[in-house]
Protein backbone atom coordinates (compact mmCIF):
# COMPACT_ATOMS: atom_id res chain seq x y z
CA UNK A 1 0.00 0.00 0.00
CA UNK A 2 0.99 3.36 -0.40
CA UNK A 3 2.64 6.03 1.62
CA UNK A 4 0.41 8.27 3.63
CA UNK A 5 -0.37 11.26 0.72
CA UNK A 6 2.04 14.50 2.74
CA UNK A 7 -1.16 16.97 1.18
CA UNK A 8 -3.65 14.71 2.72
CA UNK A 9 -2.03 13.48 6.48
CA UNK A 10 -5.61 12.51 7.40
CA UNK A 11 -6.85 10.48 4.22
CA UNK A 12 -7.13 6.70 6.47
CA UNK A 13 -6.92 3.40 4.80
CA UNK A 14 -9.63 4.15 2.27
CA UNK A 15 -8.27 7.05 1.17
CA UNK A 16 -4.47 5.19 0.52
CA UNK A 17 -5.79 2.00 -0.59
CA UNK A 18 -7.92 4.57 -3.20
CA UNK A 19 -4.53 5.92 -4.01
CA UNK A 20 -3.02 2.89 -4.62
CA UNK A 21 -5.78 1.73 -6.60
CA UNK A 22 -5.08 4.81 -8.97
CA UNK A 23 -1.14 4.25 -9.11
CA UNK A 24 -1.67 0.77 -10.21
CA UNK A 25 -4.34 1.95 -12.86
CA UNK A 26 -1.73 4.88 -13.81
CA UNK A 27 0.88 2.22 -14.43
CA UNK A 28 -1.30 0.48 -16.61
CA UNK A 29 -2.18 2.75 -18.70
CA UNK A 30 1.19 4.41 -19.11
CA UNK A 31 2.65 1.21 -19.46
CA UNK A 32 0.19 0.68 -23.06
CA UNK A 33 1.32 4.21 -24.26
CA UNK A 34 4.45 3.56 -24.22
CA UNK A 35 4.45 -0.01 -25.77
CA UNK A 36 2.20 1.42 -28.21
CA UNK A 37 4.67 4.24 -29.10
CA UNK A 38 7.54 2.09 -28.89
CA UNK A 39 5.87 0.42 -32.06
CA UNK A 40 5.03 3.25 -33.45
CA UNK A 41 8.83 4.31 -33.24
CA UNK A 42 9.64 0.42 -35.05
CA UNK A 43 7.73 1.07 -37.92
CA UNK A 44 9.14 4.81 -38.19
CA UNK A 45 12.16 3.06 -38.35
CA UNK A 46 11.51 0.80 -40.84
CA UNK A 47 10.23 4.22 -42.99
CA UNK A 48 13.27 5.80 -42.34
CA UNK A 49 15.67 3.03 -44.03
CA UNK A 50 13.00 2.88 -46.99
CA UNK A 51 11.71 -0.85 -45.91
CA UNK A 52 8.27 0.04 -46.98
CA UNK A 53 6.44 -0.23 -49.94
CA UNK A 54 5.53 2.77 -51.43
CA UNK A 55 7.48 4.63 -48.43
CA UNK A 56 10.48 5.38 -49.95
CA UNK A 57 10.61 8.76 -51.25
CA UNK A 58 13.05 11.16 -49.63
CA UNK A 59 10.45 13.29 -47.57
CA UNK A 60 8.79 9.70 -46.84
CA UNK A 61 11.99 8.55 -45.36
CA UNK A 62 12.72 12.13 -43.43
CA UNK A 63 8.59 11.83 -42.38
CA UNK A 64 9.52 8.12 -40.78
CA UNK A 65 12.93 9.60 -38.99
CA UNK A 66 11.33 12.73 -37.46
CA UNK A 67 8.38 10.31 -36.00
CA UNK A 68 11.14 7.83 -35.01
CA UNK A 69 12.52 10.70 -33.06
CA UNK A 70 9.07 11.43 -31.86
CA UNK A 71 7.86 8.30 -30.88
CA UNK A 72 11.05 7.52 -28.78
CA UNK A 73 10.78 10.64 -26.76
CA UNK A 74 6.87 9.70 -26.42
CA UNK A 75 7.83 6.44 -25.11
CA UNK A 76 10.50 7.66 -22.90
CA UNK A 77 8.39 9.96 -21.33
CA UNK A 78 5.54 7.22 -20.75
CA UNK A 79 8.25 4.40 -19.13
CA UNK A 80 9.12 7.30 -16.80
CA UNK A 81 5.57 8.07 -15.38
CA UNK A 82 5.12 4.23 -15.32
CA UNK A 83 7.83 3.70 -13.24
CA UNK A 84 6.95 6.62 -10.88
CA UNK A 85 3.66 4.82 -10.68
CA UNK A 86 4.99 1.65 -9.95
CA UNK A 87 7.10 2.56 -7.26
CA UNK A 88 4.52 4.94 -5.95
CA UNK A 89 1.79 2.01 -5.44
Amino acid sequence: MSAPNADKPNEGILGQAANSVQNAVNYATETIQGKSAEASKEGNKQQAKGNVPGSDSISDRVSGATGAVSDKLSQEKHEGSASANKHST
